[in-house]
């Protein structure tokens, strides 16, 4: 067997942050910051109106390592460093993205260790986070 992951291969989605979903979320994250729950609250705070959470945001970049991968193979998170750079909105659309930048086969563990690049953008494409992934994927079991 030899690698799975290419170099410089590039995957996205994006979503749409409504104040229906960002209540949502904070609720089962058990995150109670009324920035992310109550309107008139948000409204008056330095952000002027409610704001995702900073899990919601991280989660959708993590987890699209999982969803595009277990595509064809079985992907394990085993690193991530993620920096929060603007608030998310309610109303804002973000797309996030990741690029691989190495990938090297390790027979001891049978899958590539895979290291990425990732970002998260708003619709006005300012960066909301900057990431680092390292990640083990391994081919499906026949």
């Amino acid at each position: 067997m030899g690698k799975i992951v290419s170099v410089g291969e590039t995957f996205s989605a994006t979503h749409s942050f409504t104040p229906e979903s960002i209540r949502h979320f904070a609720t089962l994250a058990s995150d109670h910051n009324p920035l992310h729950h109550d309107a008139d609250y948000a409204a008056d705070s330095r952000f002027g109106g409610l704001i995702a959470s900073g899990t919601q945001q991280m989660s959708y970049l993590a987890s699209l390592l999982a969803t595009h991968y277990a595509k064809t193979a079985q992907p394990l998170g085993l690193e991530f460093d993620m920096k929060l750079k603007k608030a998310v909105h309610a109303g804002d659309d973000i797309r996030v993205a990741w690029t691989v930048t190495s990938a090297t086969w390790k027979d001891k563990l049978g899958g590539d260790i895979v290291t990425l690049d990732g970002l998260a953008t708003n619709q006005r494409g300012e960066p909301v986070i900057a990431a680092t992934a390292k990640i083990l994927v391994c081919p499906r079991a026949a």
